[in-house]
This record gives C-alpha cells, structure tokens and sequence, in this order.
C-alpha cells in the first residue's frame, strides 16, 4: 500500500473541509515518515526479496511505528498537533488523528504477518500483497472513490476541479513510478526516499489547496 493511504485523507477532506489538505495528507503518511526516520537511524529494520510476490519489502522489526499501541499513539501525537499547532477546530484535529490510524488498518490489509498487535508480540496482516492484482485494484479503487467525493465537495463549495484533477493525477502517475521502479540499494537509501517521497506529497497537497477555502467559512 502506497498511494491507497492517500484514500483516507481525500475522504477526509470530503468530510471535514475546514483542515487544510496538506494536514490530512501528511496524516495518512506520519506512520510511514517515522518509519523511514527510524529506518535510517538504524532503530527499526527492513530488507527485500525479490522473489515475493507483490512488494519485495521484507519489514522485520518496526514496533515503534507499526505495532498497534504504537500506531494508537501517533495518532493521539497527529491529533494533539493538529489540534494545539496547527490550531485547528476539535472535529477536524480528531478526523486528523483518525487518517493517522487509517495508515494501520491499511497496511493490515496488504501486509504479510509483520503488524505486531503489542511490541514483541504476535504478528498480522491479511497479505493482499501476495495477490498483486487484487492489492492494486482495492488501492486504486479506494483513491478514485475518495477522490470521488473530494471532488464533489470542491464543487459544491465552488470550487474549481483543475487543482483536485491536477493532485489526482499526480497520485496516479506517482503509483505507476513506484510500480515501474526497483527498490533502492539499501534500507538507508530506500527509507530516505520515501521519506523525501512523503514531504513532496505533502508540500503538493499543500498547493493544491491553495485559493480562497470557501469550505473553512
């Protein structure tokens, strides 16, 4: 699951318009920047097999990002932050907090057995990552039915479509490079790609929102 995360934050954004987008955004991704922060720190390890099926990623030890009282606890940090921060109204800060945790249930969906439901402990996923196809017709299925609905709140609101269309577009486009590329040579590497990957999404989110947010008033 890559830009299926991004699903949760144009549902988001359908919802509750008054966050800007790039919140909820970097919200569907905070998981996966510390992750790749941890990563490269040496913390938290990952390695490939180019034999498996799907994503070559083999995720060995990451409890402090992906187990699910960690995953709970970045979404209480992405809530406290959107809320106090990014100063926004308890509603939106909460629905922030909630993209937060769609990234887990997610990932549980596509992952093999590398979710720990405690640190340490035992170990899930339902592996849709084993059937390559099925894997890719949810993630995109689920970015254009969320999208769906981004779309027809800029509208109703009076907003042009170009700049939604535009971020759409770029989200597609962004799915068939990651499908068309090798992983990076190390864990170093890859995990400072994705991190760089994760920020530019939100940085174009960011100007893709901009213009008078009739949504917010």
């Amino acid at each position: 699951m890559f830009v299926g995360h991004y699903a949760a934050a144009l549902a988001a954004k359908a919802i509750e318009p008054r966050a800007p987008l790039w919140t909820y955004i970097g919200a569907a991704q905070l998981i996966d920047i510390g992750w790749s922060s941890l990563v490269m720190a040496g913390v938290e390890k990952v390695s490939f097999d180019p034999e498996l099926p799907g994503s070559p990623l083999v995720l060995e030890h990451m409890p402090w990002t992906h187990s699910l009282p960690a995953a709970v606890a970045w979404s209480v940090a992405g809530l406290l932050l959107a809320r106090y921060l990014v100063r926004l109204p308890w509603r939106a800060a909460f629905i922030v907090g909630l993209v937060v945790f769609s990234h887990w249930f997610t990932d549980w969906l596509v992952h093999r057995p590398d979710l720990e439901i405690w640190p340490g402990g035992e170990k899930v996923g339902l592996a849709l990552w084993n059937l390559p196809g099925a894997e890719k017709t949810l993630e995109m299925g689920l970015v254009a039915l969320a999208g769906c609905a981004w779309l027809w709140k800029r509208g109703k609101y009076g907003r042009t479509a170009w700049p939604a269309m535009l971020f759409l577009g770029f989200l597609v486009a962004l799915q068939m490079v990651g499908e068309l590329s090798e992983p990076a040579g190390s864990a170093f590497m890859f995990a400072r790609l994705g991190l760089v990957v994760y920020l530019a999404v939100t940085a174009v989110a960011f100007l893709a929102d901009l213009g008078k947010n009739r949504e917010a008033a």
